[in-house]
């Protein structure tokens, strides 16, 4: 790189932290924040734990529920549990395998009383609620009690929800969203679901 090009690499990052700065400066409010990692691509999941995985890091005391999914050995959950952070299972694995409304209702219900205090405790910095959003739009779950437990939650707290398709409410009260578009998946390509990576 000669200097001419160094001398406007260096203009343009300077104007770059003068953005970053004062965007900085701007930002005062302190408060918990509800994340939304939702879309038709994978890791959403994978996100919201590593969410969690750097709020132990810190100090915070989390909580997880997990909505679909439960049979399967969940390696983040291994690490998770080993490190304090208690977890509430739905255990039934997914819906086209139960293929039974009312088994899956009573489930997701029960997981949901399981967390719900949670949502109200003052000790409690971040929930993850994995997958919350099917049971939402499959009527498991009664929205507005999911709205007025999250309105009232300490004003600290941080929560984050995973899932397709995430309902507008939901959305709309969220201070982040994050939305992960599928580009290609190995799955659709025969390959099975890797020990690791997938799981």
């Amino acid at each position: 790189m000669n200097q001419r090009d160094g001398d406007r690499h260096k203009q343009r990052q300077q104007k770059l932290k003068q953005t970053v700065d004062a965007k900085v400066e701007a930002a005062t409010i302190d408060k918990g924040v509800l994340l939304v990692i939702t879309g038709n691509g994978k890791g959403k999941s994978t996100s919201g734990f590593g969410t969690v995985l750097r709020a132990v890091g810190h100090g915070l005391n989390c909580k997880v529920a997990q909505f679909i999914k439960g049979q399967w050995e969940c390696g983040e959950r291994n690490v998770l549990e080993k490190l304090g952070v208690p977890f509430e299972v739905m255990k039934t694995g997914f819906t086209w395998n139960t293929q039974d409304r009312s088994a899956d209702i009573e489930a997701a219900e029960k997981v949901w009383q399981q967390i719900k205090p949670a949502l109200a405790d003052e000790s409690v910095d971040l929930v993850l609620l994995d997958e919350l959003t099917y049971m939402l739009s499959y009527g498991y779950l009664d929205l507005d009690e999911v709205l007025e437990a999250l309105n009232n939650r300490p004003a600290h707290q941080h929560v984050v929800i995973t899932g397709r398709a995430c309902h507008r409410a939901i959305l709309e009260m969220a201070d982040t969203v994050s939305e992960v578009k599928s580009v290609r998946h190995g799955f659709e390509a025969g390959i099975k679901a890797q020990k690791g990576v997938d799981w």
